[in-house]
């Protein structure tokens, strides 16, 4: 006996027209946007600008003090700084003036020194220089000797003049007290008033110092 076989019935499967598949996107669509936040719809208890906004958790006041006083600190020690470089600075000046003024001091004082010590030699010299002059002044009936001592009172002269010791003038000159030593007064017709008459001993200078006042015979 043949076995019948049961017909198994086929699904119909119905097909979704253009105007279905477009609604379909339109509502899916709808709840995609129903789902999403709007970034315009902020809160209501948000503070605006004008209003202050209060950090909890956080203590500012502490802060700002911290700073004011470390600013005060740093302008304070800052201060104290500028303060020591000026006297410092005033303390170098003050040691730069001495030490030049002690220079110039030592500079001076060595120029004296010397200066004196010069005219200490060349004092002790001038005794023989007037006995030199002395002996040109006496009669010598040797030529020859006389003619040594006139070469040595010239070398005399030489070493005076390359020193800057110069004879101070005195006959027919005005009298001076700073340069002329007077030891008498004499009257004369021929001769004006406080004249030097005659001159007993020379008299030098060196440079502006006198190293011997003129010893003169003064008329009228």
């Amino acid at each position: 006996m043949a076995k019948t076989e049961k017909a198994t019935p086929k699904k119909t499967v119905a097909k979704k027209t253009t105007a279905e598949k477009s609604a379909t996107v339109k509502a899916k669509v709808a709840a995609a946007k129903n789902e999403q936040v709007e970034v315009n719809d902020v809160p209501s208890d948000i503070p605006s600008g004008d209003e202050a906004v209060e950090i909890t958790g956080v203590d500012l006041s502490g802060s700002q003090t911290d700073g004011s006083e470390n600013e005060a600190a740093c302008d304070g020690e800052g201060a104290s700084v500028q303060d020591r470089l000026a006297a410092e600075k005033e303390k170098y000046l003050r040691l730069a003036a001495e030490y030049d003024n002690f220079r110039k001091r030592s500079a001076k004082e060595r120029e004296l020194t010397y200066s004196d010590a010069r005219i200490d030699a060349i004092t002790k010299l001038l005794p023989v220089y007037d006995n030199l002059e002395r002996a040109l002044q006496m009669e010598c009936a040797d030529e020859a000797f006389y003619k040594g001592i006139e070469m040595i009172m010239t070398q005399f002269n030489d070493m005076f003049e390359g020193m800057n010791i110069k004879h101070i003038p005195a006959v027919g000159e005005p009298f001076d007290p700073k340069l002329h030593n007077a030891v008498m007064m004499i009257a004369d017709p021929n001769l004006g008033e406080n004249t030097v008459a005659e001159e007993y001993q020379k008299g030098f200078t060196l440079g502006d110092r006198v190293l011997r006042f003129s010893t003169v015979v003064v008329a009228n």
